[in-house]
């Protein structure tokens, strides 16, 4: 039986695709980069200083694992993955 973090890293549990300026919440676990990405704003509850994520390209298939709450591009596209 696998466990439920597998699951949702597996993309299971669903997700949002993000190809807008728009600020997005939910309760994320994984954002995988479609296009090459450029992130305006992020909120982590995990990840120390997460706006050193923010004003980098980040290319294309470029994954990011944490728990998010809140995410902003500049440009591109990626799926939020729901935790």
């Amino acid at each position: 039986m696998s466990s439920p973090v597998s699951y949702d890293l597996q993309g299971q549990g669903g997700g949002i695709v993000i190809s807008n300026t728009n600020t997005t919440t939910g309760n994320f676990r994984w954002i995988q980069g479609i296009t090459d990405f450029e992130i305006t704003d992020i909120t982590s509850s995990n990840i120390s200083n997460d706006a050193g994520l923010t004003a980098i390209t980040i290319p294309a298939g470029v994954g990011i694992g944490g728990r998010f709450t809140s995410i902003e591009l500049t440009s591109g596209v990626v799926i939020a993955y729901y935790a």
